[in-house]
């Protein structure tokens, strides 16, 4: 297949790539330049040619859409409007590009977060469950699936990603350095879901999305076992052999990452539903079988 990326050079894009080329697709990745160094062998094309140059890409596939600015950064309100920006253009871009094919993708991928159902400590979310914006984030996360909603004459798959554990990017890395100077311990209460995903199994959901036709509108990217904040760190103390007992406050975190210490005191247990419907077999589906790999391959 002919599979075209926007968002490829970051860290879920950086796995996906060479995934999907190991599988005999062949891959076309949307950026801002297209002399942008990727660190990856693929075709590149830029925004402006997916505007200016829609016939000569004729024969896409399917889409992946990653695009959209990190949120892992201080929530000022120039921030919080570039992060909703980016997802909100990056849809509209796409939705533009299909609409001037004459053979439209069969799919578009569209990323989205487990953050639209909002934060509870008692209650367990999948597909079905209903949106709640509640903060900054739900609502980002409503907005974005709305754009996505628009993009049309193809089939829509709108992945809601969880906390997503590799050792070359993403949250793991810094969640895991505490315990790697001896100083782990739960944050916050303690209580907050952690709804994880391995980025082998992340990279293989996105294909098992591409390559089944069935599966169609939201779809929980997140492992079947979601833990609590304590019992993951427990697992990142087991897989390191390192201590778990130093907490940090809540007070704490707020003073040290604003408004964006919400990802880390607030959580959501989210269950894969459509997914296991639809006979995706997890190759993590337990956290200590996902850290222990990553800490024999770190």
């Amino acid at each position: 297949m002919k599979i075209m990326i926007t968002g490829g050079s970051g860290f879920v894009g950086g796995h996906l790539i060479p995934f999907l080329q190991s599988n005999g697709h062949h891959v076309i990745l949307v950026s801002r330049s297209a002399s942008t160094d990727s660190g990856l062998d693929v075709t590149k094309v830029t925004w402006n040619q997916l505007r200016e140059e829609s016939a000569a890409l004729e024969g896409i596939d399917a889409i992946v859409n990653l695009a959209g600015e990190s949120i892992n950064q201080r929530w000022t309100p120039a921030a919080k409007k570039r992060i909703l920006e980016s997802r909100l253009q990056a849809a509209g871009q796409i939705s533009d590009f299909i609409n001037r094919l004459k053979v439209k993708p069969k799919v578009v991928v569209n990323a989205s977060g487990m953050s639209i159902y909002g934060d509870s400590e008692t209650e367990a979310f999948d597909e079905r469950s209903p949106h709640r914006v509640v903060d900054f984030l739900s609502g980002i996360v409503e907005k974005w699936e709305q754009a996505a909603d628009q993009i049309k004459g193809t089939r829509i798959v709108k992945i809601r990603i969880g906390v997503v554990l590799g050792n070359d990017g993403g949250a793991f890395p810094k969640m895991a350095l505490p315990y790697k100077l001896g100083i782990g311990g739960r944050v916050g209460s303690g209580k907050q879901w952690i709804s994880w995903v391995h980025i082998e199994d992340m990279v293989r959901l996105i294909a098992y999305c591409i390559e089944h036709e069935t599966i169609n509108g939201p779809v929980n990217a997140t492992a079947p076992s979601p833990v609590t904040n304590d019992q993951f760190g427990r697992a990142i103390a087991r897989s390191l052999r390192r201590p778990h007992w130093f907490p940090v406050p809540s007070f704490m975190m707020k003073l040290v990452f604003g408004e964006l210490s919400t990802l880390l005191l607030d959580g959501q247990k989210v269950i894969p539903r459509a997914l296991l419907e639809h006979g995706f077999t997890f190759k993590f589906p337990g956290v200590d079988q996902a850290l222990q790999d990553l800490a024999a391959n770190r």
